[in-house]
């Protein structure tokens, strides 16, 4: 079963993915039958502290004194599949509001796969991103840069717990634009209280991780722009994984040893 929520910008596309799960059949009072009741407990206890169906006391009584088999039963569980694909994001037009909505719906469980390929957008909107990937999504999310990141799209792609790069990925990292309006002390208020709120959220995602140095960083600040190619991506450690020779997946470490010293 797969939903699809999007519009001309973005999409999102939600698939239910079954998992088997093989767990130990027994039987409780067999055990209790050829052994004291009171070990019986013992063993049941320690099997049920490691949540492990197929501990060794369940393989031992079965084979040295059943003298059958293992049998094991077959069960199934689910999780969701989310790939969203991103172009540019502009929180005045209320266009990620579904799927943020659905997003929220997510389980423990469940997987977040963003593609990006996108200029950038609203820097509310990157906090919604940001926010949501720590509540539902946290060491379960993977960011494919396909084909861009620009301004926002780039600070999304570095939100992920794997990113995956393409030889021909590009990056850029550029301080945010703001449009205001109104009476002067509030436009100064406003702007004051934006730009710090901005400045450490960019920061503690961009220059925490190592991506920018605090003096690249500052230099950000003033109006520089960073742009950065695959090989800038992997030696940062932005990206993690480089997508080479027909969907071969490999690390960023593997894809400068081997394709970057072969170029030099």
């Amino acid at each position: 079963m797969s939903i699809y929520i999007g519009n001309n910008h973005h999409s999102l596309y939600i698939k239910v993915i079954p998992e088997k799960r093989e767990r130990y059949n027994y039987k409780k009072e067999r055990y209790e039958k050829i052994i004291p009741k009171t070990l019986s407990m013992v063993l049941f206890y320690i099997d049920k502290r490691l949540k492990e169906r197929k501990f060794l006391h369940a393989l031992f009584f079965n084979r040295v004194i059943f003298w059958h088999k293992p049998k094991f039963r077959v069960s199934t569980s689910r999780h969701k599949q989310y790939s969203l694909y991103i172009g540019e994001f502009k929180s005045e037009k209320k266009s990620l509001h579904s799927i943020f909505y659905k997003l929220k719906d997510a389980t423990s469980r469940d997987r977040l796969e963003i593609i990006i390929n996108s200029h950038g957008g609203s820097i509310e909107e990157g906090r919604q991103f940001y926010n949501m990937i720590q509540r539902k999504f946290y060491n379960n999310s993977v960011a494919y840069l396909d084909n861009h990141g620009y301004s926002m799209g780039a600070v999304l792609f570095c939100m992920a717990d794997k990113r995956i790069i393409y030889p021909y990925s590009n990056l850029m990292f550029h301080n945010y634009r703001m449009v205001n309006a109104g009476k002067g002390g509030e436009i100064v208020a406003r702007v004051e209280h934006a730009d710090k709120l901005n400045t450490q959220f960019r920061y503690d995602i961009v220059v925490k991780q190592g991506f920018l140095s605090e003096e690249e960083y500052q230099k950000l600040l003033i109006g520089q722009d960073f742009w950065m190619d695959a090989k800038e991506l992997c030696r940062r450690g932005i990206a993690t994984h480089v997508v080479v020779d027909g969907g071969k997946e490999i690390t960023a470490k593997e894809y400068l040893d081997t394709f970057c010293k072969k170029e030099a």
